[in-house]
């Protein structure tokens, strides 16, 4: 694989790149808290194959403190005795919104996010999932190499 960048998105689109940035912060600083947002960052770069992502959310988890056992585990959250229930619900939430259009999200689903979060939260949940899917977009389709 090529590791060079197919395009510099930043440098040829500085005026919506620096949106999502302000996007990112505001999410990364809201209710959730930094920690589950970033699990969630990890998660959903983890089903996109976003190798920058995963690098980066992964190295922001490491110095905010998190085990890196729980952290090799968050593919597998599922089976894993590692996370609690509002991280289990953050992360089913994460999965099932990044899996639009191959699966709507049901009433259930949604019922069941909410046994864990307030309104509120699942709005911010939402701009969360939405905006790492985004990144992971860009970088995958533009090939943004990690970091050596």
């Amino acid at each position: 694989m090529n590791l060079e960048p197919r395009i510099k998105y930043p440098e040829l689109a500085p005026k919506p790149f620096k949106a999502l940035l302000a996007l990112s912060a505001a999410v990364e600083s809201g209710t959730l808290g930094r920690r589950l947002v970033d699990l969630v960052f990890l998660r959903v770069s983890q089903i996109n194959g976003c190798a920058f992502c995963i690098d980066m959310h992964w190295s922001d988890l490491v110095k905010q403190g998190e085990d890196s056992r729980r952290l090799n585990a968050v593919a597998g959250w599922r089976e894993a005795p590692f996370f609690d229930a509002r991280e289990r619900a953050a992360l089913r939430w994460a999965e099932i919104v990044t899996s639009i259009p191959h699966r709507d999200p049901s009433d259930e689903d949604f019922a069941e996010t909410r046994k864990n979060f307030t309104e509120a939260e699942v709005a911010e949940l939402g701009f969360a999932i939405v905006t790492i899917n985004a990144w992971n977009r860009l970088n995958v389709s533009s090939r943004t190499p990690v970091p050596q």
